[in-house]
């Protein structure tokens, strides 16, 4: 299972008949994280009429919230969620903070100026895929420690964890625990079987 996010937090900005709409697009993991985005906006850019936000979260995008900010329902936070969808990324909050430029848009002209900027601030964010991984525990002697650690990260497998006690437990993610399993037991000459603790979401690319 995989989803997509971004990377960092971006802006960009477009113009539409003199109003400036500027859309900050911000990897987030919780509501409230999002909606500490938007009062973010709202506190930094207090000079501007409206601050419209759309969030989705979770590896399925279950959670979705959106909001006009006073604009007329329907024309900003609708509009900006739909972009968002289409661009299959989740734990994302988008708010468009707009300065209006004394020329009304209608209903069509701020649909459009809300899903541009969304799309442009898209366009230049760097995508991040996220993986759901197994996550393993193996025990080892404190003097086989380091080759061990040292061979499974030249086959790739990512050491999260290390803990010390009369041996050392080593946490590692793989997808393949019969292989992390085999390849530990003939450094070591014995049976070692790893122990399935869970799952993480890392970083794919």
């Amino acid at each position: 299972m995989e989803y997509r996010t971004i990377t960092t937090a971006v802006t960009a900005q477009i113009e539409e008949k003199r109003s400036r709409f500027r859309c900050d697009l911000t990897p987030v993991e919780t509501e409230d994280d999002a909606r500490r985005a938007v009062e973010q906006a709202r506190k930094e850019f207090w000079d501007a009429r409206h601050h419209c936000s759309a969030f989705i979260l979770g590896p399925e995008g279950r959670v979705e919230r959106s909001s006009d900010d006073g604009e007329p329902s329907g024309t900003a936070g609708a509009p900006m969620l739909d972009v968002l969808r289409g661009s299959g990324l989740t734990d994302v909050v988008a708010v468009v903070t707009r300065w209006f430029g004394g020329t009304l848009l209608g209903a069509g002209g701020l649909v459009r100026a809300y899903s541009e900027a969304v799309r442009a601030a898209i366009d230049v964010a760097t995508p991040r895929t996220m993986t759901l991984t197994d996550e393993w525990a193996i025990t080892v002697p404190h003097a086989d420690a380091g080759r061990v650690e040292s061979a499974l990260r030249t086959d790739g497998v990512e050491v999260v964890d290390h803990i010390y006690d009369a041996a050392v437990t080593l946490h590692l993610l793989s997808h393949d625990g019969h292989h992390l399993g085999a390849m530990v037991s003939e450094l070591l000459q014995h049976d070692v079987e790893p122990q399935h603790i869970g799952h993480r979401w890392v970083r794919r690319d």
